[in-house]
Formats: structure tokens, sequence, C-alpha cells
């Protein structure tokens, strides 16, 4: 269906599941804002949102091997090579824990410098959601990973699966640690610690223990170097990219806490809402991947590129249809998180404005999509650095004497429309072939 079937069903059919998974994974962020803002308050809230970007920069590691595997295990299964596929993925899933392990001390160790150097009201907060959050991050690169090796595969439906069942295991792990045993922000940790703990488990069982045609093996296991260059060469600017991003939201945290946690609890509101809005637009560029890296496998290079355009469209339709939904509706969903005015004026400016960047944002993030499938994962590397950086970061310090906090929302805004503008430009003028050598999954001899 991927190589031989209509752009058009194809990213439809791909992208259920994703989309599906989508709106779970946009529903977790939610479920974690309502109990931590109706049980823990609004300080435990502004700590936590202040701290999201620190723990996504340990992430950009698996996210960049997660980009990688995509490309390189769906370049090898448009070829038919099934079984080179299954032995990069067993080489992938074992690299990814250990490098879980060796980057969780690191969090540790940058929680302090962090919490030192905010304010006094979340700093204490900070640092233990920082620091605890160590003992997740080795099963968070688990989870990226799986995803990339099942989408690869061109079987986003089981992605989805193990979102769902994090979904039902985040509510009832926040249930006991937050709601039954009030621990606030430690429980918050917990909650997530428990719930990944329980889907790594799962997931062992699902690529390794599980009898079926994909089965991976470990049994006689040892890296391969060549392979491991070849991911870390191709996954290196994603991972790049994504440690730019975090840290350009990190600095706009920054400049957000300035006006205290009022604002800062708002914009987190704002962002748990919207977080549905900028996923399911996005989602699309996974399908994307896969169906631009197996078309440029088999040599069809026309219908990889159909693929990236049937995408961006369905991408703005989508965007178009939350933006009806959401902005009516902004005030009946705010008023579920807190009851204080001062926040809920803040949150819901901040909403409207959020929501209406979608649009922009969602055929971006295809169009990345569609570079990475093509191994040109530098595009998105210059992609995230120009909107976060050079678009929306100077666009809030140079309007903020103006706008005050809204600069933030309002660089948003200007960041991704503006970005998608420049990403298309590239996707006209970029030749639709591939940039990862055939030997990259191939055995030396």
């Amino acid at each position: 269906m991927i190589l031989n079937g209509s752009s058009w069903k194809t990213i439809l059919f791909l992208s259920i599941p994703t989309l599906m998974m989508g709106i779970v994974q946009s529903i977790i962020p939610v479920v974690d804002g309502l109990f931590i803002n109706n049980i823990a308050g609004t300080v435990a809230a502004s700590a936590i949102a202040y701290s999201g970007p620190i723990i996504n920069m340990m992430g950009a590691l698996a996210q960049g091997l997660s980009a990688a595997a995509m490309a390189i295990i769906g370049q090898t299964n448009g070829r038919g090579d099934f079984e080179e596929g299954k032995r990069v993925s067993a080489q992938i899933v074992i690299l990814a824990f250990l490098l879980g392990i060796i980057t969780a001390p690191i969090l540790v160790l940058l929680a302090f410098p962090i919490s030192w150097h905010i304010n006094a009201d979340i700093s204490h907060g900070v640092f233990v959601y920082t620091a605890l959050n160590a003992l997740v991050i080795p099963f968070s690169f688990l989870e990226s990973i799986y995803n990339a090796i099942k989408s690869a595969a061109g079987k986003p439906e089981a992605a989805f699966v193990r979102m769902l069942l994090m979904l039902v295991l985040k509510i009832l792990s926040n249930t006991l640690f937050i709601a039954i045993f009030r621990w606030n922000i430690v429980g918050a940790v917990m909650a997530s610690l428990l719930s990944n703990i329980l889907i790594c488990i799962w997931m062992y069982y699902e690529l390794f223990m599980k009898d079926s045609h994909d089965r991976l093996e470990i049994k006689g296991f040892q890296f391969d170097f060549h392979i491991i260059r070849e991911l870390f060469r191709i996954g290196i600017p994603s991972m790049l990219s994504s440690l730019i991003l975090n840290l350009g939201f990190f600095l706009i945290n920054n400049e957000v806490a300035k006006y205290g946690t009022i604002v800062m609890n708002g914009q987190a509101i704002a962002n748990n809402i919207t977080s549905v809005c900028f996923i399911l637009p996005s989602s699309f560029g996974s399908s994307v991947t896969t169906m631009v890296s197996m078309n440029i496998g088999a040599g069809q290079s026309q219908k990889a590129k159909e693929s990236c355009i049937v995408g961006c469209i369905i991408s703005a339709i989508t965007a178009a249809v939350l933006i009806a939904i959401v902005v009516p509706l902004s005030s009946h969903m705010t008023v579920l998180f807190t009851r204080e005015r001062e926040v809920l004026e803040v949150a819901n400016k901040a909403l409207h404005i959020y929501t209406y960047s979608v649009v922009g944002f969602g055929i971006c993030m295809v169009q990345q999509g569609a570079f990475i499938g093509l191994g040109r994962t530098g595009i998105p590397l210059f992609a995230s650095i120009l909107r976060i950086w050079l678009l929306r970061y100077i666009f809030i310090l140079l309007t903020e004497h103006v706008l005050g906090p809204y600069s933030v929302f309002w660089g948003n805004l200007f960041s991704n429309y503006a970005a998608a503008l420049i990403t298309t430009i590239l996707i006209l003028r970029t030749q639709w072939v591939t940039h990862i050598p055939p030997k990259a999954v191939r055995v030396e001899a």
C-alpha cells in the first residue's frame, strides 16, 4: 500500500493510529495538569512547567536516534531486507537503554544550577522535579525507539496501543500518588516512573518475546559499530535540533518566569490544552517520513514527493478544524484547571494566540518529516534553530517591552508561520533522492 497505493488513502490509513495516538498523547499532559493544578496548586504547576524543557533536553538524544532509526529501517524495509531491519532495530533498542542510563546522572547535576537561578517560589519544586525525573529517562528512551521501530515498519498502531496503556496507567498513578497520597511534585514523578516501568515491561514482551515474524533477537548480541556510527551520523542533526529547540523553550520560560507564577501557570494551562492542537497536525509528519523513506528506497521519487504535498494539505485542514473547535470553547476549558481569576485571564489570551499558530506549525513539521525520510536531517536542525531562536526568541526580546508576557504568545504565532514559509521554499527546491548510503544498513564483509 505504501509503495503502490494512493498517497491520500495511504497517509490517512497510516495516520489514523498516529492521530489517535496524538490525541491520547496530548491528553496525558492535560490529565497531569488537572491533577497538579487542582490538588498541588499554582506554585507546583509552575515548577513543573518550568522544568519541562530541561527534561526534554535530555531526551534529545533519544529523539535523534528514533529519527535515524525511522529513516534507516524504513529504507531497509523498502528494499525488502526485513531481516536486516530487525537486526538494526535490536542494535538501537540496546543502545538507547544504555544511553538513557548514561544520561540520567547529567539531569541530576543540571538540577542544582538551574534551581539556584530561578524565582524562589518555585526553586525547590524545580530541583525536586528535575532531579527525580532522572529515574524516568532510561525508560522514556526505550519508548521513543519502540515508536520509531513500529512506525518504520508501517505499524503505527502499535505505538498507539502503547500510548493508550500509558494514559490509563498515568490516570491510575496520578490518582494514587497525587490525589490519595498527596505527594504533589514527588507524586507527579512517581506516577511517571511507575507508568513507564510497566510500559517498558510490556514493550519488552512485544519486541523480544511475542511470537511474530518481526520478533527481535538478542541471543549472541554484539554491537555493530558501523551501524552505530551511521545512526549517530544521521541522528546527530535531529539530536541537536531537539536540544536547541528545548533550550530555546527553556530560555523563553526564563522570560515568562520574570512575571511570576501566575503568568507561568497561565502559560502552562494554555500549553496543556493546545498540546492536542499542535500534536494532531504535526502527527502526519511521521507517516510522511515512512512513506518518503520507503518510496525513496524503492526508487519512486515522484511518489515520495507527492506524499509530502498531500501530507501538508491534510495537516492544514486538520489544523483549521481544531481552531474552529478550540477557540469558541477556550474559557470553558481553562476553568477546569483553576478558579484563580488572574491565572485564567492569562491562560485564555494565551490559548487564543497559540491555537491560531497551529496551521504553520503542522505544515513545518510535515515537511521536516519528509526531509528526515530522505536522510537530510540537517534541514530540520536548521528549521528548529530558525523557528525558535532567530524568529521566536528574538521576536520576544524585541517586543516584550511593549507586549510584556504576551510577546511570548505572539512570538509563537509569528515564528510558526514564518518557519512554514521557509521550509516550503526549501522543500520545493530539494532533490528527491536518498542521502543514506546503502552500506549504512548492511554488514561489512
